[in-house]
C-alpha cells in the first residue's frame, strides 16, 4: 500500500471510540487497521507512537500545543499500560486539572515496592514510595480506571522532586482549586517521607491562591529570586470608569506589573474588544499616576534583563534598593 493509500485508509478506519484521537493498538485492529499498517503508518511518519501500544495520527499530533502533547503521552499510557503503579508527581497533577509548567512529557508511576523500570518503558519515571490507602483516589481518562495519588500527596511529592518555580506553579493551582493549605501542612508533618521535606516546606511557605495562573506564579517566584521587594497581589484600584484589578503592585510607588499571557484577555471577549477595553483600564490607571511594567513568557527567560527592568522602574518611582549581583538565584 502506497503512502497516499495508506494515509487515506487510516484516517477513515480511525476508530470512532478513541479518547482524544488516540487509539491502541486493539482498538485499531478491531477498526480494521492492520499490525502491517500500524507498523507502516509509524515508519511512514502518518502515525505518531505515544506509547508501546497507543497511537494517534500525525495531524492531530501536529496541530497539539506543547502542554496538550504532554497529556496525550500521559493517556496513551493510561489507555495501553496497564500498569500496576499509581500514577504521580506531575502526571497526577496533569489527572487532577492542575497547571505542570515546565515538569515535561515523562509519566510518573510510584510502586510500594522497588518494582525496577523493566516493562515500564522509555519516557516513564518508576518511584518507590509508600502511599497510605487514604491518600489515593480513582480517576477515569476514557474508558480506563487508573489508581493516582490524591491531590494533597501530589502537590507534596511534586515539591520534593521538582525545583521551587515548577512546584509553586502546582501548588498555586491545587490551592485555586480549594485545597486547604492547612491539609498539606498537616500531611507533610506526618508524612513518612524525610527525603525533600526541605524542598516541600518551602513551597508550602511560598504558595499562593491569589496567583491566578502559571505566569503570574513564574513571576512572584523570579522576584523572590531577584531579591527584589515582593509588591501586593491582586491589587484592586478605583478610577473614575470603576473597579480595575492589577495583577501586581507597589502600592506606595505607584508602580503596576502585569503578566501578559494575553489569554485573560482574550478568552470571554472578542479581540477587538478586549483591546479597547485594556487599553481603556490602562489610560484609567495613568491619569492616577501609575506606572506599567509588562512581562510576557520571553521576558522570564531572561531573568537577568528583567530584574534590571524591575529594578530600574522601582529606583525611578523613590524606592531604596540594595545593591545586588547580576545574577538571578531561584
Amino acid at each position: 500500500m502506497d503512502t497516499i493509500k495508506l494515509s487515506t485508509h487510516l484516517a477513515q478506519a480511525w476508530p470512532e471510540n478513541c479518547v482524544g484521537g488516540i487509539a491502541t493498538t486493539a482498538m485499531l485492529l478491531a477498526s480494521g487497521i492492520s499490525d502491517k499498517a500500524i507498523t507502516s503508518g509509524v515508519k511512514e511518519h502518518l502515525l505518531v507512537r505515544l506509547h508501546r501500544g497507543s497511537y494517534i495520527l500525525t495531524p492531530a499530533w501536529l496541530g497539539l500545543k506543547p502542554w496538550e502533547r504532554e497529556d496525550a503521552i500521559l493517556t496513551g499510557h493510561i489507555l495501553a499500560s496497564n500498569s500496576q503503579g499509581v500514577y504521580s508527581h506531575s502526571s497526577a497533577a496533569r489527572l487532577h486539572g492542575l497547571a505542570t509548567w515546565g515538569t515535561g512529557a515523562v509519566v510518573h508511576i510510584t510502586h510500594g515496592y522497588a518494582p525496577g523500570s523493566r516493562g515500564h518503558g522509555a519516557g516513564v519515571a518508576v518511584h518507590e514510595q509508600r502511599i497510605d490507602p487514604d491518600q489515593l483516589v480513582m480517576m477515569q481518562r476514557g474508558p480506563v480506571s487508573v489508581p493516582v495519588t490524591s491531590m494533597a500527596q501530589t502537590v507534596l511529592d511534586c515539591a520534593r522532586l521538582y525545583d521551587l518555580e515548577r512546584s509553586v506553579v502546582i501548588g498555586d493551582h491545587a490551592l485555586r482549586t480549594g485545597l486547604p493549605i492547612q491539609v498539606l501542612q498537616k500531611q507533610l508533618a506526618l508524612s513518612h517521607v524525610k527525603r525533600g521535606s526541605a524542598r516541600a516546606r518551602r513551597m508550602l511557605a511560598f504558595i499562593d491562591p491569589s496567583s491566578e495562573s502559571a505566569g503570574e506564579s513564574r513571576s512572584r517566584v523570579f522576584i523572590a529570586g531577584a531579591k527584589i521587594p515582593m509588591p501586593d497581589l491582586q491589587v484592586e484600584i478605583r478610577t473614575r470608569h470603576g473597579l480595575h484589578r492589577a495583577d501586581f503592585a507597589w502600592r506606595e510607588y505607584r508602580l503596576i506589573l502585569e503578566f501578559d499571557g494575553w489569554a485573560k484577555y482574550f478568552l470571554y471577549r472578542p479581540t477587538a474588544e478586549a483591546l479597547t477595553m485594556e487599553r481603556q483600564r490602562e489610560k484609567d490607571l495613568m491619569e492616577l499616576g501609575w506606572r506599567f511594567i509588562r512581562i510576557t513568557w520571553r521576558d522570564l527567560n531572561d531573568p537577568v534583563a528583567l530584574a534590571t527592568r524591575i529594578r530600574s522602574a522601582l529606583l525611578a518611582a523613590g524606592a531604596k534598593l540594595p545593591m545586588v549581583r547580576t545574577t538571578v538565584s531561584l
